[in-house]
C-alpha cells in the first residue's frame, strides 16, 4: 500500500508542486468565501485581498467584535458610504430608525436583535476621511446601522468581494 502511493507521488511530484504553488499565488491576492448568513443574495465570494472597493462595491471586512460575532470575523456588505457622505437617521418610533446615505435609503435600524439583544443605533453625519458606511439589503443585517458595526475603518478592509453565485 505505501509502495503504490510512493509511486503514484512520484510519478505526479511536478504536478503537485505546480498544484501547490498555483494554490500559494491565489491565496496570497485572493479568498474565496461562503455566505454563512442571508444578508447578501449569493453563497460563494472571490475577495481580492487589497483592492479597495468604491461605492456601490462588496466589500470584506474584518469586524471588531462584540455581540453575536468574535472579533476578526470576516463580513462582506455593499459599501453604500465613502468619505465625505453624508449619513442621516429618521426617527420611525419604538425604536426603528431609518437610515438614508446621501439620500438614498440605506435600511431600517431596528432596537433588538432578532434574538433579543440590545441593539444601539450607529452614527450619524458626514462620514470621516478613512471610514465607510457597509450595509446589506437583509433587515436582520448587522452593518453600519448599528454601532456594533458603526462606520467600517479602512484598516478593517480586506479587499473587494465578487459574487461567483
Amino acid at each position: 500500500m505505501l509502495e503504490a502511493l510512493y509511486s503514484h507521488l512520484a510519478r505526479r511530484a511536478a504536478m503537485y508542486l505546480w498544484m501547490l504553488v498555483a494554490f500559494v499565488t491565489f491565496s496570497r491576492y485572493f479568498a474565496l468565501t461562503i455566505n454563512v448568513s442571508n444578508s447578501l443574495p449569493g453563497t460563494i465570494f472571490l475577495v481580492e485581498k487589497g483592492a479597495k472597493p468604491g461605492k456601490g462595491d462588496l466589500a470584506a471586512f474584518r469586524y471588531n467584535g462584540g455581540g453575536p460575532y468574535e472579533r476578526g470575523s470576516l463580513f462582506l456588505k455593499r459599501v453604500l458610504g465613502m468619505p465625505g457622505s453624508v449619513v442621516t437617521a429618521t426617527d420611525r418610533g419604538n425604536g426603528y430608525r431609518d437610515y438614508f446615505v446621501d439620500g438614498q435609503f440605506a435600511g431600517r435600524a431596528k432596537p433588538l436583535s432578532k434574538h433579543g439583544m440590545p441593539l444601539a443605533p450607529g452614527p450619524v453625519g458626514v462620514i470621516p476621511e478613512g471610514r465607510y458606511y457597509m450595509a446589506a439589503p437583509n433587515p436582520d443585517s448587522l452593518d453600519s446601522r448599528y454601532a456594533l458595526v458603526g462606520w467600517v475603518k479602512d484598516s478593517q478592509i480586506v479587499g473587494r468581494g465578487i459574487k461567483i453565485f
